[in-house]
């Protein structure tokens, strides 16, 4: 190439209109991030299905005519006293009162997830507002909010638990006050180690500079950064096997949830069949 073409090349791409930059916000990258990841996105449509039959549990039950409490012996149980397996009548199979499986497991669901999501967003906005606290003023504030979620890390859940069923008798409001007071602190941990490394970049500096205030600084400038750090400390599967724990100790067996949808060990189905059986499933149905 002679100089002469670099420089009618050169003269072009001057004289050619400036292309506009499009800018890309956080949120955007890690939509664009997921969308990627495969096995993110079948994780996903997984999570969305289970959601959906939980939701949708009462068009269910009124397809298949089967109550989450209604007891089948006739067709549910055969004639040598055993649940029947699955089928086109019972999709699950049934139980041993011949109640319909698959609706109690969707009716079970509902409460699972609800537990998991609400506990889950209350830890995550306690967890990221002490976190970030903690994190950004240091001094007092830091050893007081770190000593206070060192104390929430290593005190026994399920005491705690057996304590206020005592006290305020099981029920489910008790087992979501539980989980939320021990969600909070993993997050909390997590949050402050990134503020402190956080707010020691330039773009922080600066926006201190032009006059923002910690608030601002805390919420506009450093927490749109800890989005990947707390979505990946995100625990509503463990907060779903958590009110399972406290349920198979009986902390959350109200006579409106044995109703509703749950099986347990060691207690008599006296509500559905005052002669009633041992339930021989410790799992939820």
């Amino acid at each position: 190439m002679s100089v002469t073409e670099i420089e009618f090349q050169a003269r072009r791409a001057e004289d050619a209109p400036a292309a506009g930059i499009e800018g890309r916000s956080q949120w955007r990258l890690t939509w664009q991030r997921l969308r990627g990841d495969k096995v993110a996105v079948a994780s996903a449509v997984v999570i969305v299905i289970i959601a959906g039959l939980a939701i949708a549990a009462p068009a269910f039950a009124a397809l298949t005519g089967h109550g989450p409490t209604q007891q089948f012996p006739n067709t549910g149980i055969s004639a040598t006293g055993v649940p029947v397996g699955p089928g086109k009548q019972f999709w699950l199979g049934a139980d041993e009162l011949g109640r319909d499986l698959f609706v109690r497991i969707l009716y079970g669901a509902r409460i699972s997830l609800l537990v998991g999501v609400v506990t889950t967003v209350i830890g995550t906005v306690a967890g990221l507002a002490i976190g970030m606290m903690a994190g950004y003023y240091g001094g007092w504030i830091d050893t007081v909010l770190s000593r206070l979620t060192d104390a929430v890390l290593a005190f026994p859940y399920i005491i705690l638990g057996l304590a206020l069923a005592v006290v305020l008798g099981p029920s489910l409001p008790v087992v979501i006050g539980v989980i939320s007071f021990f969600a909070w602190s993993g997050i909390a941990r997590v949050v402050r180690g990134q503020t402190l490394s956080i707010k020691e970049k330039e773009y922080i500096e600066a926006a201190r500079s032009v006059g923002a205030g910690p608030w601002r600084v805390m919420f506009i400038d450093i927490m749109p950064n800890l989005m990947g750090p707390v979505l990946a400390t995100l625990s509503i599967p463990a907060a779903i096997i958590f009110e399972a724990t406290l349920s198979f100790l009986g902390l959350a067996c109200s006579r409106r949830r044995r109703a509703g949808a749950t099986c347990w060990l060691g207690r008599r189905a006296t509500t559905a069949w005052p002669g009633g059986t041992w339930c021989s499933r410790p799992w939820r149905c």
